[in-house]
């Protein structure tokens, strides 16, 4: 049972405060346009989004489900973490593409490097998988919020975290739009780091620091958990070989396409909202590089807590391992602390899904093919109920969860493999129709839940790691989308000259390339340049 005292309440209080303050200053700001409400006026420096990339990735689940592979497979199982590497790859490639193209959104780009009715067909689709997918981040954020609620207060029911929090941050999203949501995300990177840092740091201290860790573990006959690269073997056991490729083979070159993991689409509002090409891509590195640092801290206390707590093995309590020895070995009043620092690191994830997936149903549904002739005052007014539409969705999606660590790893591996490839092939291969991506995600969705779920659950095949799923989700998909990309003809050469000359995407684009040389349109498009250059 965990006391809250006078003092705790204040930081609590306060906190809250500070950030419906927050929304209500900047409410102004977010009423003038659609790019205002969410993209920051696209006039932000590099250190803004980059806090805000941080500060989304330290959600409430984050070191819940970081607790769960750290106890289960020791430090090895901050690989589990190492996907979002991909983002500092794609902060040189894939974040300068999309960047130039000054789409709002992945679904908006998607019709700018596509044509014809797959194009459309494929905007639609992106659209409406996004505000699913943003409710059911919402629904797993917030139920792991309700999770740390009812370590607090054991007389409330975890719906009563889940509903409670996520509407206290609403308030400020609803008001201020994703000006509020940068602006929340820069207190709240420096509140959460601050207090991850000494909440950590105070742990580990508390079970005798690093030797301290090592002796127990050791004693134990644990001491495997604290070497990372601690292989059972080539394919077998929990942490193969197999696995270990397949993970750095997917962080390092998805980094190159764009979609490649669930992240992109929250890092894609920040390169958008970034003043310009450069601030984006230092935006997106500096931010993974705070991301993976962080984990590797948690990693340790966490590591500390096993050291305590060996016999857990009901995942659903290991996963509370880091909020447990916070809550437990701090002294009265910056118990408030920790948890005000809870608060920032879910509020920010919360505000961040919020004002995204209202963007893609005010964007790309309501605005492109609902009504076209939207004054901004209609697009912002639309913006802000999508984004209450999006908040009670996710109070259904979160009482459905009950371990966030198994359905976060389907959610990774169900975005990164049988649309994995393809989200590279789009960027770096012309050939590469609106036809093959739309196959790709209608053959991934339906293979994913065969493969994971359906299949082992009725003993058709045996129930397969994660790198097996991972290979044999891209090889069958591969044999679905390729044919289906040869048997369909080109977009538009039109259409594809015009995204390039824009864009100027890497890779195998020869054919594009010579007729926007034969058109004079690259020597119009670098005397721009040099003359911007020079100015």
């Amino acid at each position: 049972m965990v006391t809250l005292t006078l003092l705790d309440w204040l930081w609590v209080v306060a906190y809250v405060l500070l950030m419906v303050a927050c929304g209500i200053l900047f409410h102004r700001l977010a009423s003038r346009s659609e790019s205002d409400f969410f993209l920051a006026g696209r006039g932000l420096p590099w250190w803004l989004p980059a806090t805000s990339v941080y500060a989304t990735h330290t959600a409430t689940d984050t070191p819940i489900w970081i607790g769960g592979v750290i106890y289960r497979y020791g430090l090895s199982g901050l690989w589990y973490t190492f996907f979002c590497a991909w983002c500092a790859v794609s902060s040189f490639v894939s974040t300068r593409i999309f960047r130039r193209s000054l789409a709002y959104t992945q679904a908006e780009w998607q019709n700018l490097r596509y044509s014809g009715l797959g194009s459309e067909l494929l905007r639609g689709w992106l659209a409406g998988w996004q505000i699913f997918m943003n409710m059911f981040i919402l629904g797993w954020v917030g139920i792991a919020m309700g999770k740390v609620f009812h370590f607090l207060f054991p007389g409330y029911p975890e719906w009563v975290g889940l509903v409670f929090f996520s509407s206290i941050c609403a308030v400020y999203v609803l008001f201020s739009g994703y000006w509020g949501v940068v602006m929340a995300d820069f207190q709240q990177g420096i509140i959460a780091s601050a207090l991850i840092i000494i909440v950590s740091v105070w742990q580990i201290v508390a079970v005798g620091g690093p030797s301290g860790i090592m002796e127990r573990l050791t004693e134990m006959g644990q001491a495997w958990r604290a070497n990372p690269f601690h292989f059972t073997g080539l394919t077998g056991g929990d942490f193969p070989v197999a696995w270990f490729a397949t993970m750095i083979f997917v962080a390092i070159l998805g980094g190159l396409g764009m979609g490649t993991a669930i992240d992109w689409y929250v890092e894609s509002q920040r390169i958008q909202s970034a003043r310009s090409v450069r601030d984006a891509s230092y935006s997106i590195w500096i931010g993974t590089f705070l991301t993976l640092t962080r984990n590797s801290l948690w990693a340790v206390a966490i590591l500390g807590f096993f050291t305590l707590f060996p016999a857990i093995e009901n995942p659903a309590e290991s996963e509370m391992a880091w909020f447990v020895l916070g809550f437990k070995v701090l002294p009265a009043g910056m118990v408030g602390c920790f948890f005000a620092a809870i608060l920032a690191i879910h509020f920010s994830t919360i505000s961040t899904h919020l004002n995204l997936g209202s963007m893609y149903f005010t964007r790309d549904i309501y605005h492109h093919y609902l009504n076209p002739k939207a004054s901004q005052k209609q697009l912002v007014w639309v913006g802000r109920v999508s984004t209450l539409g999006l908040l009670i969705g996710s109070f259904f999606y979160g009482l459905m969860m009950e371990s966030i660590t198994q359905w976060l790893i389907f959610a990774l591996w169900i975005m990164a493999a049988g649309i994995w490839l393809p989200s590279i092939l789009q960027v770096v291969w012309w050939r590469f129709n609106s036809w093959g991506y739309l196959a790709s995600w209608l053959a991934n969705l339906a293979l994913s839940w065969l493969v994971v779920w359906v299949l082992p659950a009725y003993g058709v095949i045996p129930e397969l790691p994660d790198y097996a799923q991972f290979w044999i989700l891209l090889v069958l998909g591969a044999l679905i989308y390729l044919p289906v990309t040869y048997f369909t003809p080109p977009d538009d050469m039109k259409r594809l000259v015009k995204y390039y000359v824009r864009c100027r995407p890497l890779g195998w684009w020869g054919p594009v390339h010579r007729e926007a040389e034969r058109l004079g349109l690259l020597d119009a498009e670098k005397a721009i340049m040099e003359e911007t250059a020079g100015q």
